[in-house]
């Protein structure tokens, strides 16, 4: 008769998930938190290319704006964080391994990643130019990424442990919260109207999402474990005969 008994893991870690990651997966989590950096880094010296322009009260999109003097290192920078945004996202999915919860945001930060890259594709025209097909084309891929990283935060809550989901849900509230009260000035922006506090919302709105994705990489490479729940370790129970 086979008897089974189960076997405490390390301090090493285990099969389970509780060693750090390979170094090539670790340094594409890692690119999450240069990413965020690399965003952080265009709203600061796009501005300052930009002699009048209110980081209080303009959209983080005017940055990048056709004929806009901040526009060519915003490109530069944008195509930058995108490429390490959807780095980190594939390390996400590379490192979830059966946590169906991290995969599927993982995926989802892969999807955000790829419409990061289309995006300088779409500028806006600056305030008082003719709008095209492409500020259309703009409103369009900026609400196709609201709604992937708005579920990237909703799983990723259910990914990891107590305080990152508390964590995770504070800042999706956050996030739509001032996502709404930024996208109320957008008949403003089109008539060429004031948008009092319209970059204060859009930069807590953003803010929150890429802090959010570096705690997450944070975390992910801290390595607690969570890379392998749901997964049984074959050490975990093992026949002794």
């Amino acid at each position: 008769m086979a008897t089974f008994v189960r076997r405490t893991p390390t301090a090493r870690g285990d099969a389970a998930g509780c060693s750090p990651p390979p170094a090539p997966v670790a340094l594409l989590i890692a690119c999450g938190i240069a990413a965020s950096l690399i965003y952080l880094m265009a709203n600061v010296f796009g501005a300052m290319r930009w002699e009048g322009y209110s980081s209080a009260n303009q959209a983080v999109s005017e940055l990048s704006a056709v004929d806009a003097p901040s526009r060519p290192l915003m490109v530069v920078l944008l195509l930058v964080h995108s490429v390490l945004a959807l780095a980190f996202g594939i390390g996400t999915v590379w490192l979830a391994r059966r946590n169906r919860a991290l995969r599927v945001t993982g995926w989802l930060l892969v999807g955000v990643g790829v419409i990061d890259l289309v995006a300088p594709v779409f500028p806006m025209h600056m305030r008082g130019v003719e709008a095209s097909a492409t500020d259309t084309m703009h409103i369009i891929v900026t609400v196709a990424n609201v709604l992937p990283i708005l579920l990237a935060m909703g799983f990723g809550a259910a990914a990891l442990g107590k305080r990152f989901r508390f964590y995770s849900l504070t800042t999706l509230a956050v996030t739509i919260v001032f996502g709404a009260l930024a996208g109320m000035h957008g008949d403003q922006i089109i008539a060429n109207a004031p948008t009092p506090w319209l970059g204060v919302y859009e930069r807590i709105n953003i803010g929150a999402y890429l802090l959010w994705m570096a705690v997450l990489a944070v975390a992910l490479l801290r390595n607690k474990g969570a890379h392998g729940r749901n997964r049984t370790s074959p050490d975990a129970a093992s026949p002794r005969r």
